[in-house]
């Protein structure tokens, strides 16, 4: 299955709840799952049918592989990494895909949205440890310093980026300077970093079918 470049606000209204794909405009009226809160599609406004177990599960990978923006194969390739790590699989999993450079970037508040982030990134503003890194994918670790350098532009657009995601939390284990356009990794993401409602062990459950 290719990449989707469908409308991001269907992908929302699809999973019932906010996936922040659209960056700011998620927090205000013209989010579309506040004026339609039903599924897309001709039936979609009709009464939902109660899922089976296997359908709840396929239902939560479904809702993480799009807030990472992620399609199958990427996804399941996160998850067999993470079943030959030591410790629970399901944590390793979310470790996995938060350590992902364009995660950071959003996290951090120099973009609004992933997939912004996945932009910046691929247009080479990115720097970790004194080398451009324009791999969205890239796994960042342990005392990695994060640099965002521009070339012509670019700058006054994560200025905005940082004003206007000033109110949105920067996870504990990075550290930033938004003055100066850096950052640094202090440790690994646990558990309990995961801003979002997620269980990750319906995940485990549907792959080990």
């Amino acid at each position: 299955m290719g990449k989707y470049v469908g409308s991001s606000c269907r992908l929302c209204r699809r999973e019932g709840e906010k996936l922040n794909l659209k960056g700011t405009r998620c927090g205000t009226h013209r989010c579309a799952v506040e004026r339609r809160s039903y599924a897309p599609g001709q039936h979609g406004s009709g009464k939902r049918v109660k899922l089976s177990n296997y359908g709840i599960q396929l239902r939560e990978k479904q809702k993480v592989k799009r807030i990472y923006g992620l399609v199958e194969r990427q996804f399941k390739n996160y998850f067999l990494m993470a079943t030959e790590k030591k410790g629970v699989t399901g944590s390793m999993l979310l470790q996995f895909l938060e350590r992902r450079l364009d995660n950071v970037i959003y996290q951090l508040g120099f973009c609004s949205s992933r997939r912004q982030a996945r932009q910046l990134v691929g247009h080479g503003f990115v720097f970790v440890n004194d080398h451009r890194v324009d791999i969205p994918s890239f796994l960042v670790k342990t005392n990695d310093e994060i640099f965002i350098r521009f070339k012509k532009k670019g700058q006054k657009t994560v200025q905005d980026n940082i004003e206007a995601c000033k109110e949105r939390k920067v996870p504990t284990w990075l550290e930033v300077d938004h003055n100066h356009f850096k950052a640094n990794v202090k440790r690994l993401p646990e558990r309990e970093d995961i801003g979002y409602p997620v269980n990750e062990q319906l995940i485990v459950e549907l792959y080990s079918r």
